[in-house]
């Protein structure tokens, strides 16, 4: 069945976090606005598939590294039950509950939602394929590409239900008690400590000579000291050279320096290598839009394409592939389309590891700093002086500050522990306000909680931490 030509003003193709994020503040600022995508509401892969479900499940894994940890403190719990249809459920209810909520503000701001894939048929134009069957046309004045990311695949990994990516990892349809994790980014540490915490062996591997590449090396060695105790193994300057899924197993084939047995058996693999920009299959051929050698929509600092009338933002467009990053770019694009005087140059976008401990960091890395032969101060606090994270019993953690010598101004902030994710924030709001360590120092925190790390980190570059003695020199 064919719907007749519809017309927008905009229309957003991709409602992820920046796809509804764009949409919602364009109806806010009076426009009329369609919204295209195939799930039943707007959310994309962070919600349906990635950054809620996989929070949610690291929720439980945290709860129950904890129950473990309490018996240091004199406090033993009985070996856990885990119903893991309930947990499953759970996880969803999550999901949908979140789901229908964006679905219901789309509705209040009377954006129109269409159930559908879409296909650029020229730079004013576009036609649908709607889940229900049915097929239309759009002309519109402008349209934004928020069409996200999915799992990078890898060479020589046969299809296989014992072969997972991240989505199906996040399933949680069983438990194996051999698990496989390709991969020690981000993504394949987070799962990987779900199925550790649920009770599975897990290996990981990882290619190069470190967890978390592109991370400082401090902020992760905390991270990794505690994943040699959580997970069965973790074999760095590793790689698959074979794999052949059975009826009942994986037979895996490793290489690399630390490898010992070469031949490995494993339930299940999990594939977590990375993702890729969704820019096939859009039509773009039938615009002026241009992609990059790995796939990335090329744009300005606006978001605006080759093409003056198509925008494009998130993961599609280039690294950080980060929610809060696509959701930042799509309000740039629509205040552009509105024509409001803005370009997206964020000084700081933070980056959060759920892990734990957690990590975080933004603005200046270290490893950056090398790079560019930049000269900064690194002030450093561990927790081992917080008092609140010796409460915690987590005095593993870290928190540090990238400072210019000369100006004294807030480059960088890295932290390392409990809550790291949260305290973050402080430091992106330091970075892009170009604070100095002067005004960190003298702003009170209050005692006793983790924030305080960050004040005692700014009193270290003046050699005055109190709770540390680290004269300045």
């Amino acid at each position: 069945m064919s719907a007749k030509n519809q017309q927008a003003q905009l229309v957003v193709i991709g409602a992820g976090p920046g796809g509804y994020a764009a949409a919602f503040l364009a109806a806010d600022l009076g426009m009329d606005v369609a919204l295209i995508d195939p799930e039943p509401n707007p959310g994309g892969v962070c919600l349906f598939r990635g950054c809620i479900p996989s929070k949610a499940l690291l929720h439980v894994a945290k709860l129950l590294s904890e129950t473990r940890q309490a018996a240091e403190w004199g406090i033993d719990f009985a070996e856990p039950r885990i119903d893991l249809d309930r947990l499953r459920a759970w996880k969803n209810e999550v999901v949908e509950g979140l789901t229908r909520g964006t679905g219901q503000l789309a509705k209040q701001r009377k954006v129109r939602y269409l159930q559908a894939r879409a296909s650029l048929v020229g730079p004013n134009d576009l036609s649908f394929e709607a889940v229900d069957g049915r097929s239309g046309t759009m002309s519109f004045g402008h349209a934004i590409v928020a069409t996200g990311s999915s799992p990078t695949r890898l060479p020589g990994f046969p299809e296989s239900p014992r072969i997972l990516d991240s989505t199906g990892g996040l399933e949680l349809e069983t438990v194996p008690k051999r698990l496989l994790v390709v991969g020690g980014g981000y993504i394949g540490l987070e799962l990987g400590s779900v199925y550790a915490a649920l009770g599975s062996r897990v290996t990981v591997v990882e290619m190069t000579s470190g967890l978390l590449p592109g991370v400082d090396r401090d902020l992760v060695r905390p991270l990794a000291s505690k994943l040699e105790n959580d997970l069965n193994e973790v074999l760095l300057g590793t790689k698959v050279v074979h794999v052949d899924p059975r009826a009942n197993c994986v037979r895996v084939t490793l290489e690399g320096e630390a490898v010992e047995e070469p031949q490995r058996i494993f339930d299940r693999v999990l594939v977590a290598v990375g993702r890729r920009p969704n820019s096939a299959d859009l039509g773009l051929e039938n615009t002026a839009v241009l992609i990059d050698d790995h796939g990335f929509i090329k744009v300005d600092g606006q978001l605006r394409t080759a093409e003056p009338s198509i925008f494009s933002i998130g993961d599609v467009v280039g690294q950080p592939m980060l929610a809060h990053k696509a959701s930042h770019e799509g309000r740039t694009a629509v205040e552009a389309i509105a024509g409001h005087k803005v370009v997206f140059e964020p000084a700081a976008i933070p980056a959060v590891v759920f892990t734990d401990p957690e990590i975080a960091w933004c603005g200046l890395t270290e490893d950056e700093a090398k790079q560019q032969g930049r000269k900064v101060t690194v002030a450093r606090f561990p927790w081992a002086a917080s008092g609140r994270a010796r409460t915690l019993g987590r005095a593993d953690g870290l928190t540090k500050l990238l400072i210019d010598p000369e100006t004294e101004r807030i480059l960088g902030v890295g932290i390392t522990g409990p809550g790291a994710g949260e305290l973050i924030a402080e430091g992106v709001l330091a970075v892009e306000m170009a604070a100095l360590a002067t005004d960190l120092k003298l702003s009170i925190h209050p005692h006793p909680t983790l924030s305080e790390t960050m004040m005692e980190a700014a009193e270290v570059f003046f050699g005055q931490a109190t709770h540390i003695h680290r004269p300045k020199r």
